[in-house]
């Protein structure tokens, strides 16, 4: 399923969609100095914008798994001449390239319901926050279990909803990497192929004993 989401992806790279399902960036009360991964970077509009909030002394981290969004991200931030206070790299999710305790703040934009483990992708990102770090994710939840047919069509995990996970297990994910104060800001339901759904914005924290 891979293939067919940097398939869609790659052609999404040069288009004028907006690919997200919630705004979290001004959730996330970045501060000077701090250090910001954008998961699931795509364009790097948001790490650029990042850039000006952590400032000075911060950086703004993108990560993506399509080569070509990736192209993208890096000309608008040379174009912005912002390419030292940010990096753009290649990855996947549920092996982030990243050693631990590297970053303040987690961001992630409709991206996570792509993972097939997503227990894992929530403990890579617990992995790579600092003690009493925190995230700020938007994301697709079902409000009932998808039908095995849709989660196995690969282009419906690519269309962001035949990987999506009941509400209730999406939170218990996140719980049980090890994530407390975990709090919905945001909440918008709606019919996806005939199926409801949820978009939410949550913010949770690590804690500051590092679990």
């Amino acid at each position: 399923m891979e293939k067919e989401i940097i398939q869609r992806y790659t052609r999404e790279a040069t288009a004028c969609s907006n690919l997200s399902c919630g705004s979290n960036l001004e959730l996330a009360d970045l501060q000077p100095g701090e250090w910001v991964l954008d998961l699931g970077c795509g364009r790097g509009a948001d790490v650029l914008r990042a850039v000006d909030l952590v400032r000075p002394g911060g950086k703004a981290v993108g990560l993506d798994l399509t080569p070509a969004m990736l192209e993208q991200a890096r000309a608008a931030a040379r174009q912005e001449e912002k390419a030292e206070e940010c990096e753009f790299i290649q990855g996947d999710l549920t092996r982030l390239p990243f050693p631990e305790a590297t970053f303040d703040c987690v961001l992630s934009n409709c991206v996570i319901n792509h993972v097939h483990d997503k227990f894992r992708a929530y403990r890579e990102i617990a992995r790579v926050l600092k003690p009493g770090g925190r995230m700020v994710i938007s994301d697709a939840v079902s409000l009932v279990p998808l039908p095995e047919e849709v989660k196995q069509d690969p282009q419906a995990w690519a269309d962001c909803w035949g990987g999506a996970i009941t509400e209730e297990e999406y939170l218990a994910a996140i719980e049980a990497a090890g994530f407390q104060q975990i709090v919905i800001l945001k909440r918008r339901e709606y019919l996806k192929n005939g199926y409801p759904f949820a978009s939410l914005t949550l913010r949770a924290s690590k804690g500051r004993e590092g679990r």
